[in-house]
């Protein structure tokens, strides 16, 4: 690593070298701070040791200029013990960590052996991220249609506050993705999303899973245990598939989300969480209530914001667009040049009725580009159930109403154009008129 070593005392700037020397980094010192931000601004540097008391230049200020030059650069403030406290104002401000004076080499070792194994952690963050987004699509959060834009608008105007939140609707429409966005745009969005799948785990296991247990608690019980309400403190805990969580759990996440307390399974001590929960079902839960599978005041508990995502069917102005997006996708990453669909796969598209939703969209798309061999997906690149979708229900000159004849026509249109404004003009109608045949169509 280079390093900037920044004090007013040769003594210290002499010592601080030969140890970081030894460990095979470069090192430049300087007397001062403007010294230090000139040094800086001729070349990068990865870590500075910085004197909080730098003769006549506060180090406060230096270490902000440093950082607004730099903000990468890891600083280290070297202290006299009376000036811990500055010090620690110096970290909250951005400082990696601070070395009290007098020291020793292995004092400055030691610190430039933990901002090594930072930079490499970070390092590794960035190789798994760049790695699952090589995995994974990007996120598209937008739409055309006016049913997914309100549910849109309603959980990212609420995204700031504390608001525990409940996402509702069909499995694969996406409720885990728009809870991490919430997230994202979160006041906490420094600290962890931590996700736990309530159907995947049994009574026992969910609650030790949740709030942690104490060593010896039940079999099998080792090791005393944090849970995921601990590890999401100050941050987003999401329960997927509430719905499906024991009665017998239900009143202690009640109590987490009105007293904001718990505690570990096994321990009767109390312990304070400061955790916002996104809860997410693809179950009716006012009918769970009234069927005694689901506790009232819990529901009230959870259903402060309410954000209902519609299926895919629901959303026929973003399917094409959708569709595009996955297949630029895995097209690139499986390395086929497949540009587009066949008129006949666009129609089965708007046909088929997607109970699979978003989830069911990007699989169909991944095996159609694996199979394609040529530059379209064709109508054989589909699983069996889409063959019979692509064939018109309506055939011009048969013995129908003009009403099936316009109905297939609105249906044909929507398929073929990107957003609901496209379509309307398309059809030389306005989007409002189209709104009101889609709706009696059943398009909606």
């Amino acid at each position: 690593m280079r390093v900037l070593i920044v004090d007013d005392e040769l003594g210290i700037r002499k010592t601080s070298r030969l140890a970081v020397e030894t460990m095979g980094h470069e090192v430049v010192d300087a007397p001062s701070g403007a010294r230090a931000l000139k040094a800086l601004e001729e070349t990068p540097f990865d870590v500075c040791f910085l004197d909080v008391k730098l003769g006549a230049d506060d180090g406060l200020e230096v270490l902000a200029r440093l950082l607004q030059t730099s903000p990468t650069l890891a600083v280290v403030m070297f202290t006299a013990f009376a000036n811990i406290a500055t010090a620690v104002e110096a970290m909250r401000r951005g400082a990696f960590d601070f070395i009290p004076k007098p020291f020793t080499p292995d004092q400055i070792r030691a610190v430039l052996a933990k901002i090594e194994k930072t930079r490499s952690l970070e390092s590794k963050v960035r190789q798994l991220e760049s790695q699952l987004a090589d995995e994974a699509p990007a996120v598209d959060l937008g739409s055309a249609e006016p049913a997914m834009q309100r549910a849109l608008q309603i959980a990212f105007r609420a995204a700031e506050t504390p608001a525990t939140m409940l996402v509702l609707g069909p499995s694969g429409t996406g409720k885990s993705v728009l809870a991490r966005e919430v997230h994202k745009r979160s006041t906490q969005r420094e600290a962890a999303f931590v996700t736990i799948n309530c159907p995947s785990l049994s009574k026992e296991l969910l609650e030790s899973e949740l709030f942690g247990h104490v060593k010896g608690s039940f079999t099998g019980a080792v090791a005393d245990t944090q849970g995921k309400v601990a590890a999401a403190d100050g941050g987003t805990l999401f329960l997927d598939e509430i719905g499906e969580m024991p009665l017998s759990i239900q009143p202690k996440l009640l109590r987490l989300l009105q007293e904001r307390e718990y505690e570990r399974v096994g321990e009767t001590r109390p312990r304070k969480s400061n955790v916002r929960v996104i809860a997410a079902t693809n179950r009716n839960l006012a009918d769970e209530v009234k069927a005694g599978r689901f506790r009232e005041d819990l529901f009230y508990r959870l259903n402060v914001i309410a954000v209902t995502l519609p299926g895919l069917r629901d959303r026929p102005g973003d399917l094409s667009r959708l569709a595009d997006s996955y297949l630029a996708f895995f097209s690139a990453r499986i390395g086929k040049r497949v540009r587009a669909f066949s008129p006949a796969v666009t129609m089965a598209f708007a046909r088929y009725t997607w109970p699979g939703n978003l989830r069911e969209l990007r699989n169909v798309i991944e095996r159609a580009v694996i199979l394609a061999v040529g530059e379209l997906i064709e109508l054989p690149d589909l699983p069996e159930e889409f063959h019979d979708q692509a064939s018109p229900t309506v055939a011009m000159g048969a013995h129908v109403t003009i009403e099936a004849v316009e109905g297939e026509h609105i249906r044909r249109i929507l398929a073929g154009t990107r957003t609901l404004d496209d379509a309307a003009r398309t059809l030389g109608i306005d989007p409002a008129t189209l709104y009101r045949k889609r709706q009696k169509l059943g398009l909606l």
